[in-house]
């Protein structure tokens, strides 16, 4: 089928289209370049820049392109950020143009790359897709917005799944993760290990963990990718329905440090810090559901193998993308 992908040329973005491509889907790819990466973008797609926010615009591409179904993962995703407005606009105004520009191209179906955001901090681990949803920042309230916003265009013959998880991690062989200022822990300790970055801030070790430090849920980028294109192919008989997706354990930030100091084979330094506010001990997603309905089952579900891939990456591509 011809598959329009928000957000193409973002991390996850280019590697679900890569996926697509694996399975024999046309891909159109879709993205502002904001802060996704051109170079990401796999040559056997169809590239268009343009962006969610200008209404008219996205309203011409869609028909123009008539895409079976679109993969949205486009969205501001940076929780450091201050402005509450930049997400919202973002995420669900530009969320909702697409459906707009979707009734009006004939296209019915949706998969939405959401987040695990949507819970905050929970009641009860792992967490189930039923678990009390009460975001505790801007993205994780848009991407929730955006999710009940789906529900009501269901009455409107939208077909949407949504896809829920937390840390994105690991590499292919030929995509990984590049940004021009890092906030992910892996590719943080990647820039410590090669002399870039002074040292690491491990914040907090007093947390009633097994070694005092926050457990986090990580994913392999490969195992997401299959479980969007998994979702797609499978979205008549799922459809209306959110997965989460996890590992199920999850990993401590001294696992994490740990295992880039194996995997790497060079010294790793960091120095202890008071806890960040709003950091809960352990966020770990249950991936039951999505496991039972779909019989998606991570090829990579262990935490070596995701740093060893987003390092062989790292040293294929010192300079990213550029």
């Amino acid at each position: 089928m011809k598959v329009f992908v928000t957000g193409v040329a973002g991390y996850i973005g280019s590697v679900v289209a890569e996926r697509l491509l694996e399975a024999d889907h046309q891909v159109v790819g879709f993205d502002n370049l904001q802060s996704g990466n051109r170079g990401a973008v796999p040559s056997e797609s169809e590239f268009i820049e343009g962006d969610l926010l200008e209404r008219d615009e996205l309203f011409q591409t869609l028909r123009r392109v008539a895409p079976d179904a679109v993969v949205h993962l486009a969205a501001e995703a940076s929780i450091d950020d201050s402005d509450p407005g930049k997400f919202f606009r973002t995420n669900v105004t530009g969320g909702i143009n697409l459906l707009d520009a979707m009734r009006i191209a004939g296209t019915k179906r949706i998969v939405f790359s959401s987040t695990a955001a949507v819970y905050g901090e929970p009641e009860t681990i792992p967490i189930a897709e039923s678990a009390p949803k009460k975001p505790v920042n801007a993205y994780g309230e848009s991407k929730l917005m955006f999710e009940r916003v789906l529900s009501w265009y269901e009455r409107y013959e939208i077909m949407p799944v949504s896809l829920r998880y937390f840390n994105a991690c690991g590499a292919t062989k030929e995509r990984g993760e590049s940004r021009e200022k890092e906030t992910h822990i892996i590719p943080i300790l990647f820039e410590v290990v090669l002399g870039e970055r002074e040292s690491f801030s491990l914040f907090g070790t007093d947390y009633p963990t097994d070694d005092g430090t926050c457990v986090r849920d990580y994913i392999h980028i490969g195992d997401i990718a299959d479980a969007h294109v998994l979702a797609l192919e499978n979205i008549g008989r799922i459809g209306g329905q959110a997965f989460n997706m996890g590992n199920g354990e999850g990993y401590s930030n001294l696992q994490v440090i740990e295992t880039v100091r194996q995997v790497t084979g060079h010294p790793l330094p960091f120095q202890n810090a008071p806890r960040r506010d709003g950091d809960p001990a352990k966020l770990v997603a249950s991936s039951e559901k999505i496991r039972e309905c779909l019989g998606w089952n991570p090829r990579h579900p262990d935490l070596e193998t995701m740093v060893r891939t987003a390092w062989e990456w790292r040293k294929a591509h010192p300079n990213g993308y550029s």
